[in-house]
């Protein structure tokens, strides 16, 4: 008997004992005809073979997906549901072309420019990239804060080819979003979708601009999970999961539903070797709120702000660089009337904020994020080898 095993023909394990007893037994056989499989034959058997299995399994599928009225999760094996098409089987109305059709002109490509100094205190150009969702068709952009932090130069891509230079309208780094503008009108603009109408297993595509030079990429998923908390730049952050390829340069981009609606601006993706499929969105629900505002404020109103920029120069390399006499956390400029009147000065080390000692710089998040806009804070500084007590004034986050 031959077998097929391991993609060679071989006989089985009982085929010399059968030659065996064959010849023992039936001498007067010994002139009879003998039939011998030569290799053409064996590659023909092997054909049919590869032939047969093929019509086996399809019609194994065929019978299967009748039976469950096409329904994927009716016995069907992960190989099977791999060829099914993932917008059906998501139960979308819409294919994942339409869905793409529909938004592709809505989202287009960040480039950035700004300016960044080196250990060596040589000031240099660098360049970064994301992507967008046009959200009004007067030229009103929403992208991440970490896109277009400290930007001198934003110009926008469109998916037509045209680029333009943006101006910042505002910022809220607590959300990771801000807003952007361009000098152009009647442009395609994504139609918002409810974030809490979705549940784990819908359809999710993503559409931006990975590794800053792929424009117009879109690929496809589900949403993974609902309402994940994650830290991210110190802040705490409740986000889709999506199993939708994400890449760096998506920051910014859109996250679509199965009818074709904005349901999520990605933010994130998880990296490493071991790691894949786990990508991340700042809900619609989360995000219109704060992008409106920023479109008819410049800014989100009360959100608290100590009215500082400080420095970390908690690094022994970082206090070198800046000639500072100890390591720790550095008042770097005076950005509101309220911190000048309690007297701080740039160069000041922040010691404590109240009863909070300060060692790093998301202690100083997690200190003042406690406070609301006008209360008043007791900040302990180190100036001049002594410890000084001040009385800050929360003020309101302008940006």
């Amino acid at each position: 008997m031959w077998i097929f095993e391991n993609g060679v023909i071989k006989p089985s394990a009982d085929y010399n004992e059968q030659s065996k007893q064959y010849d023992e037994n039936d001498t007067h056989r010994k002139q009879s005809k003998r039939y011998v499989i030569t290799k053409k034959g064996i590659a023909l058997l092997t054909s049919l073979c590869i032939i047969i299995a093929g019509f086996a399994g399809y019609g194994g599928a065929s019978i299967a997906m009748n039976k469950s009225g096409g329904n994927t999760s009716s016995g069907l094996t992960a190989s099977q549901m791999s060829t099914l098409d993932l917008a059906r089987a998501t139960g979308s109305d819409l294919t994942i072309n339409e869905i793409i059709a529909l938004n592709a002109d809505a989202v287009v490509e960040i480039r950035t420019e700004a300016v960044s100094t080196d250990p060596w205190m040589r000031q240099y150009v660098k360049q970064g990239a994301g992507s967008g969702v046009i959200v009004d068709s007067d030229g009103y952009i929403a992208t991440n804060s970490h896109v277009i932090n400290g930007a001198k130069k934003i110009s926008v891509v469109l998916k037509s080819g045209k680029e333009y230079t943006a101006k910042l309208i505002g910022q809220d780094k607590d959300t990771d979003l801000a807003v952007i503008k361009i000098d152009a009108g009647n442009l395609k603009a994504a139609v918002y979708g409810s974030s809490k109408k979705l549940q784990v297993g819908d359809l999710a595509v993503a559409i931006g601009n990975p590794l800053g030079r792929l424009g117009g990429t879109a690929t496809a998923g589900i949403i993974s999970a609902l309402d994940r908390e994650l830290n991210i730049e110190g802040s705490e952050m409740t986000l889709l999961q999506t199993d939708a390829a994400i890449n760096p340069g998506n920051s910014g981009g859109g996250l679509f539903n199965q009818n074709g609606e904005l349901i999520g601006i990605v933010v994130a993706k998880s990296t490493g070797s071991d790691v894949e499929g786990l990508g991340f969105a700042i809900p619609t629900n989360t995000a219109m709120p704060v992008i409106e505002q920023i479109i008819d404020n410049g800014y989100v109103k009360g959100r608290p702000s100590a009215g500082i920029t400080f420095v970390d120069l908690t690094s022994v390399r970082n206090a070198l660089i800046y000639g500072v006499p100890s390591t720790g956390i550095y008042v770097q400029t005076i950005d509101s009337d309220n911190a000048k009147a309690a007297g701080f000065k740039e160069g000041d080390m922040i010691y404590s904020v109240e009863d909070k000692k300060i060692e790093s710089a998301s202690d100083v998040s997690e200190a003042f994020s406690k406070y609301k806009v006008g209360d008043k804070v007791k900040v302990k500084i180190v100036r001049n080898n002594s410890v000084q007590t001040l009385t800050l004034t929360i003020s309101e986050r302008m940006s």
